[in-house]
């Protein structure tokens, strides 16, 4: 695989791991051997065209920064990928058809396992283990198994779905800002007072919205304005609790019915702290009552290590899904 300088000896095998998301990826290389892996990022988000994700976009950013890694981790052999990409479940049918093999042709692995990032987030927080997880940043999804097969709920976007995610909270601190100006009812003063410190005149705020194409993230990036008003706002307090309803919903739907599943939180949105986090507890607690709630254990590039290492031991226990993670090995199909 890297033939310029490789030391005398047996090949030391390891694994590539990539979390691709909306504003960049990551990458991560390492040996079997237990040690930390060597990790690097790009800022640059992979396109979306007519195929979807785009293959040869993610090569392009990945192969760089898998080689550099490989030789900071000591690994000249990589024999297992894992990509964990956003979009994956609707998008994914480039990546599919010719990630595998492009891989293998540039970097010698011979297993290969796609997924969503809401799988690789369900794997890194909770393990091999049956329950849910909730993802939830600019948008909103969650994710949950029983081990026999995924079920999903929401991640519809933030015009269909995406409920209680940080632009439908923005999205919804800022129409309250919209009523307080108008003179409506259920108006915050104070969330109309953020919403001029942060956007200008209110009349201008939809030709600051409606024509971005990161609409999303410019209504997510209001969700912290909103939780800053809660503690004195009646109006913020409640957009809060609604969202945190609605993000219980979805956990709720995608949870195993029976045993006693757990339940993990993860994403940038918990960064909003308790204003929202004790409406999310006690939601949980409402509505599936039956889950534990735990802490998560890793975030969706830890998720990606585990399935690569749990793939190339044979003994990964996550349910194989046409749309969600699709695994194949490149040795048998070129044999």
């Amino acid at each position: 695989m890297f033939p310029e300088g490789k030391a005398v000896g047996p090949a030391v095998p390891g694994f590539l791991a990539v979390d691709s998301g909306g504003s960049g990826l990551r990458v991560a290389v390492g040996a079997f051997d237990g040690a930390p892996p060597a990790e690097g990022r790009s800022g640059r988000p992979v396109r979306t065209g007519e195929r979807g994700i785009d293959p040869a976009h993610l090569l392009e950013e990945v192969l760089p920064l898998a080689r550099a890694l490989a030789a900071e981790a000591g690994v000249d052999e990589l024999t297992t990928a894992v990509v964990g990409a956003a979009g994956f479940a609707t998008l994914g049918d480039a990546l599919r058809a010719e990630l595998p093999h492009a891989l293998a042709g540039e970097l010698g692995v011979g297993i290969v396992g796609l997924a969503a990032d809401a799988v690789t987030a369900y794997i890194g927080a909770l393990g091999p283990r049956p329950g849910a997880v909730l993802a939830a940043g600019t948008g909103l999804i969650a994710i949950g198994t029983d081990l026999t097969g995924w079920r999903r709920a929401d991640g519809w976007g933030h015009l269909l779905g995406d409920c209680g995610g940080g632009a439908w909270i923005g999205r919804a601190g800022l129409e309250a800002a919209l009523r307080a100006y108008d003179g409506r009812a259920n108006g915050s003063a104070p969330l109309l007072e953020r919403a001029r410190e942060r956007f200008g005149p209110p009349p201008e705020l939809p030709g600051l919205v409606y024509p971005r194409p990161d609409r999303a993230a410019v209504l997510a990036s209001f969700a912290p304005e909103v939780a800053a008003c809660a503690p004195r706002d009646p109006v913020a307090t409640g957009i809060l609790r609604t969202a945190a309803r609605h993000m219980a919903e979805s956990v709720a739907a995608a949870c195993p019915a029976s045993g006693t599943p757990e339940v993990a939180c993860t994403g940038g949105l918990l960064k909003l702290g308790e204003p929202l986090l004790t409406f999310l507890r006690e939601e949980l607690a409402e509505q599936a009552p039956h889950a534990r709630q735990v802490t998560a254990q890793g975030d969706p590039l830890r998720g990606c290590v585990r399935l690569a290492a749990g793939l190339t031991a044979g003994d990964a226990v996550w349910p194989e899904d046409p749309r969600l993670l699709c695994v194949t090995d490149v040795r048998k199909r070129a044999t």
